[in-house]
C-alpha cells in the first residue's frame, strides 16, 4: 500500500488518504487498511489512542469514509493524540471538502442546519430531517459551489463544502437532503448519474487546519485526485 505523507513533526502525522481504502478494518473482512499501513510503518503508535470495540485505532483521531480520498491526521504519541481529540471535539478544527453532485444547485452558497440519525430502513445509512431514527444528533453544513457543468447533458454541481460538525456521512446526508446527492455514491444514490470517467464516490477531504502542539496554527492541503480533474475539465 502506498500512501503519500503530506506533513509530518514528532506529534502529528498527514496523509493522502486513497479511496477504496477504509481507516480501520470492521472486524469482519480481511482488506488492507490504513492502520495496517500505520502498524507497519510507524510500529511505536501501536497502543496510541483507543479501542473501538475489538479494533485497534492506532493514532486515529477521526476518519474518513472508505469511499472518500483525502486528508488524514493521524496522532503519533498519547499527547498528540489527546490534543487532537480535543480540538475536534471543541468544533476548533477547520475541514474544507470538495464534492461532485447530482443536478444543478440552485442557490450559489447554503447552510443545511438538519439533525441527522438512522435510517428506519437500511443500517447503513443515516438519515437527516423527516423520518430518522434514535437519537438525532445535530449537524451543520456550509456550501459553496464553484461550477456547474453538463456531461452528455446530465447535470453536475462541483462544490466546496465545510461541515461544521463531524457526523458519520454528514456531507453524504445533507447532500441526499437536498435532493443533491454525491455522484457514484453506492449507498446513497446507486442508481443516480455517475460521469463517464469517474470510478469512485466523487468526494475529497481537500484541506485541514489545526493547532500542533507548540500551538501554531497549520493548514495542510490535498491535491484534487486526477479523476475529479478530468471530470472538471
Amino acid at each position: 500500500m502506498k500512501i503519500k505523507i503530506l506533513y509530518e513533526d514528532p506529534n502529528i502525522l498527514a496523509i493522502d488518504k486513497p479511496a477504496g481504502i477504509s481507516v480501520h478494518g470492521d472486524g469482519r473482512t480481511k482488506e488492507k487498511t490504513i492502520t495496517d499501513w500505520v502498524l507497519k510503518n510507524y510500529p511505536k503508535m501501536k497502543n496510541v489512542g483507543e479501542m473501538l470495540g475489538d479494533i485497534k485505532r492506532p493514532g486515529i483521531v477521526h476518519r474518513l469514509d472508505r469511499e472518500t480520498s483525502g486528508i488524514l491526521l493521524l496522532a503519533k504519541n498519547q499527547k498528540a493524540h489527546e490534543f487532537l481529540k480535543k480540538q475536534f471535539a471543541e468544533r476548533e478544527v477547520k475541514k474544507v471538502y470538495n464534492a461532485i453532485v447530482s443536478g444543478f444547485v440552485k442557490n450559489d452558497r447554503g447552510v443545511i442546519n438538519k439533525p441527522i440519525g438512522r435510517s428506519p430502513s437500511d443500517f447503513r445509512r443515516w438519515l437527516a430531517g423527516r423520518g430518522a431514527r434514535g437519537a438525532l444528533r445535530d449537524a451543520i453544513t456550509e456550501y459553496k459551489v464553484l461550477k456547474r457543468f453538463e456531461v452528455a447533458s446530465t447535470k453536475f454541481t462541483y462544490l466546496e463544502i465545510k461541515p461544521k460538525t463531524g457526523r458519520t456521512h454528514q456531507i453524504r446526508v445533507h447532500m441526499k437532503y437536498l435532493n443533491h446527492p454525491v455522484v457514484c455514491d453506492a449507498l446513497y444514490d446507486p442508481t443516480g448519474p455517475c460521469p463517464k470517467g469517474l470510478a469512485r464516490m466523487a468526494l475529497h477531504a481537500k484541506s485541514i487546519e489545526f493547532k500542533n502542539l507548540k500551538g501554531e496554527s497549520l493548514k495542510i492541503e490535498s491535491p484534487l485526485p486526477l479523476q475529479f480533474k478530468k471530470v472538471l475539465k
